[in-house]
């Protein structure tokens, strides 16, 4: 009996000695003494973040305690304590569901939605570009100079979706879904074609802007823009063409990208 009042009073004289040492300003001293009384790395540190304290973690003090057997986490917890005196950084605020990418949105680009409501990314194809008066297959009279004529391998996209179509638009830091254009592809016999004018598309009188389709979007969370398409743009290939897209210098040969989708129904 008196051996297990001795050993229970010499576990409470522990426990006091360690809510003691975890009230006294710690340092460097403080340390190595929890470190030589055989203390575990979990529990140092543990007191560390707890207590107050301010340590020397100059070159020649770290040196130090390396030499006197302190682990890198151990002289971690030092560092981050002399940073962060007052103790862990509170957890930082959940983000507001508004903010919230939607599940398959995951970097810049174009999204669609699927038939299941699943957001996949668009593929971008390669657009080549050449100044007015070299696509001649254009059926109208007379190509305004300084038009811009884009040119895309293949008759059709590999992308059929249809009406109505739901579109995700995730900008590039500093960009606007206005910079953004809907053409309305041309399809040849093994290629797809749209006009625009010298640095995108434009809306005004002259052909350039025939193969413009106009578009509204909403924000809903940050860069992060959707587009619904109604079915009244009708079937046929469109292509979604980035404010990146076109040669604003209107050089005469240049290629860029653009999101093309068939709309088939």
């Amino acid at each position: 009996m008196l051996r297990i009042r001795a050993t229970l009073f010499l576990a409470a004289l522990s426990v006091a000695g360690c809510v003691a040492l975890a009230q006294q300003v710690m340092d460097n001293a403080a340390v190595l003494k929890l470190h030589n009384a055989g203390l575990s790395d979990d529990l140092v540190v543990q007191t560390i973040s707890a207590s107050p304290g301010h340590f020397d973690t100059g070159m020649d003090a770290m040196i130090a305690l390396k030499k006197a057997g302190l682990s890198d986490r151990v002289v971690g917890a030092m560092i981050a304590k002399n940073a962060n005196p007052a103790g862990p950084a509170p957890a930082a605020a959940p983000v507001a569901a508004a903010s919230a990418l939607p599940p398959g949105i995951t970097d810049v680009g174009l999204y669609y939605q699927d038939k299941t409501g699943q957001w996949n990314e668009v593929a971008s194809e390669i657009v080549h570009y050449k100044t007015g008066g070299v696509l001649k297959s254009f059926a109208t009279g007379g190509i305004v100079k300084g038009d811009l004529n884009g040119n895309i391998n293949g008759a059709d996209s590999k992308l059929k979706v249809v009406s109505p179509v739901n579109v995700i638009i995730y900008l590039m830091e500093g960009q606007s879904p206005t910079e953004y254009q809907l053409l309305r592809l041309r399809p040849g016999s093994n290629y797809r074609e749209f006009r625009s004018m010298t640095g995108g598309v434009i809306h005004s009188s002259t052909g350039a802007n025939r193969d413009s389709v106009e578009f509204e979007s909403k924000k809903i969370a940050p860069r992060v823009y959707q587009v619904t398409l109604p079915a009244s743009i009708g079937k046929g290939e469109y292509g979604f063409l980035p404010p990146t897209g076109a040669n604003s210098q209107g050089n005469a040969a240049s290629s860029g990208k653009i999101y093309t989708f068939s709309l088939v129904e």
